[in-house]
């Protein structure tokens, strides 16, 4: 009967590329097919051959080895995946831990059957506790995965690194403390209990991680709602604002034209009345801009408008406000408010001034409302989670304004979606239209006719 006290280093080395192949596939990767293949076969070959080599060696080394292991996992799922190195080693940490656990049920498995249950020293026995224990581990972990993958796409603070890392070494050094002394009341001189040990501590740390990611998730997501609702409110307040100012310039507008009258009734030289005259047109070509049937975005474009001529941007807009009716004011203000400021900061970075370019349309087509917001833009879209990468140094808080857009198209059963072409950034909004609104843009149709 061989020593069966010890896990062989080939099962740890199994178990660790198992778990990184399975953190891998639940992110975005950068490798794919044959190359994806020959990195995962390289890490494998790597792993394996190391523990195999350093299997048994003396307890002063023992530490130093876990070191390279864990940094081959690292290196691994860095050249797979396209994350940063803080998400890099969050990732690792997890993908460590669930090594470790599903390395030490499958040994005491394996051992509880040759003991216990007299099963026969075999190589087909073996294999069959591998399978068996490797496809229960992370078939249960894919089901409570399925639902969080896209959480690794948040950002991650140091702090929140930080405290998986001191969990992750807590986990590994009381799952181990029975090989280092077996003299203290949390270790056993047993086989049995030492693997018992482990297995259980293992596992409560694959929970207690699984439990931390998802809380930050959760918080994630109660900060980014948060944010959300303070830059709707903030866009809703900002249009109030713009709408009261422009009320007032209306009004001092309208007075303006009584006087215009009143002066050209006293005016007797041809030079004066051409003077009045062109007043008088400038004002109409105020009155006329930004009509599109809709209050709320009329207010929003003026004010815009007003910016983009002191930014010396040209704004351009073809919409029926009228197909708008069916949203609230502050989703309205928020969805106009957040893609005209997007466009207005993408184009205020080009040097060329003839290239701060904007248009919007709006306009009803097949059922549908469509929104269109498009401006000129200067190299590569890095897109990221569906939003443009951020080049800001804070980036937790980058992309709400988008997010934001994103959130009131989905409120009325619509989609967005981003795109470039020939040297244009395109945002695209499209909202179902109900059979009412079809039919008023029909009736409109036909007294246009």
């Amino acid at each position: 009967m061989p020593d069966l006290s010890h896990t062989p280093g080939a099962y740890y080395a199994l178990a660790y590329w198992l778990s990184c192949t399975f953190y891998i596939a639940q992110l975005p990767r950068r490798l794919r097919g044959p190359r994806l293949a020959a990195v995962q076969g390289g890490f494998l070959a790597a792993i394996a051959g190391f523990m195999i080599l350093t299997d048994g060696v003396p307890m002063a080394w023992f530490l130093p080895c876990m070191s390279v292991c864990v940094t081959l996992m690292l290196l691994d799922i860095k050249a797979c995946c396209g994350l940063d190195w803080l998400k890099t080693g969050y990732v690792c940490i997890r993908a460590f831990i669930l090594g470790e656990f599903a390395a030490a049920l499958e040994w005491q498995l394996f051992y509880f059957g040759l003991t216990v249950l007299g099963l026969p020293l075999r190589m087909w026995v073996n294999l069959l506790f591998l399978v068996l224990s490797h496809g229960a581990v992370f078939a249960v972990m894919s089901l409570l995965e399925r639902k969080y993958r896209s959480s690794y796409l948040i950002d991650f603070t140091w702090r929140e690194f930080a405290s998986a890392v001191v969990l992750c070494l807590m986990v590994f050094a009381a799952s181990n403390l029975s090989y280092a002394s077996q003299n203290t009341p949390f270790s056993s001189p047993f086989t049995s209990e030492i693997f018992i040990i482990r297995t259980l501590v293992d596992l409560g740390g694959v929970a207690i991680l699984y439990a931390y990611h998802v809380q930050l998730q959760v918080l994630s997501t109660r900060l980014e709602m948060a944010s959300l609702q303070n830059m709707l409110q903030l866009q809703y307040n900002n249009y109030r604002i713009s709408e009261d100012s422009i009320a007032l310039v209306n009004q001092k507008y309208h007075d303006l034209k009584h006087h215009i009258h009143l002066l050209r009734a006293q005016a007797s030289s041809g030079e004066k009345l051409e003077y009045l005259d062109q007043m008088e047109r400038e004002i109409s070509a105020y009155e006329a801009q930004n009509k599109t049937g809709n209050r709320v975005l009329d207010a929003i474009l003026t004010a815009k408008s007003l910016q983009c001529q002191r930014e010396e941007i040209t704004l351009t807009c073809v919409a029926d406000g009228g197909a708008l009716d069916f949203m609230h004011p502050m989703d309205l203000s928020a969805l106009f408010g957040n893609a005209l400021d997007n466009a207005m900061e993408g184009v205020k970075k080009l040097s060329n001034p003839d290239k701060r370019l904007i248009h919007l349309s709006v306009a009803r087509q097949k059922g549908f409302l469509r929104i269109r917001v498009e401006n000129c833009y200067e190299g590569e879209l890095d897109l990221k989670a569906g939003v443009p990468a951020s080049t800001k140094q804070d980036k937790r808080y980058h992309g709400f304004g988008l997010k934001s857009i994103q959130a009131t198209a989905a409120k009325y059963g619509g989609s967005m979606t981003i795109g470039s072409k020939d040297g244009w950034f395109e945002l695209r909004i499209l909202f179902p239209l109900s059979p009412t609104h079809d039919k008023e843009a029909s009736h409109g149709d036909h007294q246009q006719d």
